[in-house]
């Protein structure tokens, strides 16, 4: 299985995406790794030779603010292109970037494809879970699609049930609808539908509605919403997660000696919980719904973060997760073949 990764991509490449590669070859040396990137700036930080490890010269970069669609189109030389490139010719098995996220997105849409039977691709976030059910819940989606038709919420939901299934291997995985109340009738019109269509599906274990201040710690491993909604949460929750260490460090280094020696006594808990709500340790976003594993690793990851969401890439890869998503497709697409018969 070989990796295509965008050398150039994130606000430390390519020295933190060269070093997270490196500390991935070395846990997968069965897994190829393919670096793309100019040969001479990637190789400078490439300190260890790897068999599993590989440079394709690509000149140019994209960079953040650039326009995705206009970049994606006619920088063909750029490491991101030219990484997707490689998967839609079959050359490699997966997509990692940490760059601009707009280009990477539609470097996957346009260039990797969408499945059959997709209408939109997700992008799949996974967060903490406090809940003690399962270690991560998936929220999505994360920011792909700012304006979303009902059955996209639908295929979302399925989507990321494949993913806790296959990646994760959790059963019966319940879904909750992202929503301002718990009740059934509550939203906009576009909950209101989206959580009648998600309540008579047959193959989803849909449980109703999940209100934000719940996502750490409700039993649903899968909590599906438009893009705009669970972007602006995800966001909400890093700098709420950010600003609470802060100031708990803050509140520790000015008291008097006695919170000094309680915050040495609490330094490892600390320590411990900060590690779990760490993206460094999560991996990155997964775009569902196109033909290949694609992840979008956070801007600003360092090499701990980019060897986690190269983690995630393998067990993509390894899951079976693509098959069993075309499986599910194909399924559905017979039952809908079958109603409509019924009907007629």
């Amino acid at each position: 299985m070989k990796i295509a990764i965008d050398a150039m991509g994130g606000d430390f490449a390519p020295k933190a995406v060269v070093e997270g590669t490196l500390k991935a070859a070395e846990r997968y040396p069965e897994i190829q790794f393919i670096l793309f990137g100019p040969e001479d700036v990637v190789r400078e930080h490439l300190t260890v030779e790897k068999e599993n490890i590989s440079i394709h010269h690509a000149p140019m970069a994209i960079k953040v603010t650039d326009s995705p669609v206009k970049a994606v189109r006619t920088q063909k030389d750029s490491s991101l292109v030219m990484a997707a490139q490689a998967v839609k010719d079959g050359e490699a098995d997966a997509l990692m970037s940490a760059g601009n996220t707009g280009a990477v997105l539609t470097a996957g849409l346009l260039l990797i494809g969408r499945m059959k039977g997709i209408d939109r691709p997700g992008l799949m976030a996974t967060i903490p879970s406090f809940s003690g059910d399962h270690p991560y819940t998936i929220l999505t989606d994360a920011g792909a699609n700012v304006d979303c038709k009902v059955k996209n919420l639908v295929q979302f939901a399925e989507l990321a049930t494949l993913y806790q299934e296959k990646v994760f291997g959790l059963k019966d995985v319940k879904v909750g609808l992202l929503n301002n109340g718990t009740e059934e009738g509550k939203g906009n019109s576009l909950t209101k539908a989206a959580f009648q269509l998600l309540k008579d599906s047959s193959h989803l274990d849909f449980v109703g509605n999940v209100e934000a201040r719940d996502i750490l710690t409700t039993s649903c491993p899968v909590i599906v919403g438009d893009g705009f909604v669970c972007n602006a949460v995800l966001k909400s929750f890093e700098g709420t997660a950010l600003t609470l260490m802060k100031a708990i460090k803050g509140a520790i280094k000015s008291g008097p000696l006695s919170a000094q020696i309680g915050g040495l006594l609490i330094k490892k808990p600390l320590k411990n919980l900060l590690k779990q709500v760490n993206y460094d340790q999560i991996g990155g976003a997964v775009l569902l719904g196109i033909k290949a594993p694609l992840i979008k690793a956070h801007g600003s990851s360092n090499p701990v973060a980019i060897a986690s969401a190269l983690d995630q890439t393998v067990q993509m890869l390894t899951s079976g997760l693509i098959p069993a998503i075309n499986q599910r497709l194909e399924e559905l697409a017979s039952k809908n073949e079958a109603d409509e018969v019924k009907e007629d």
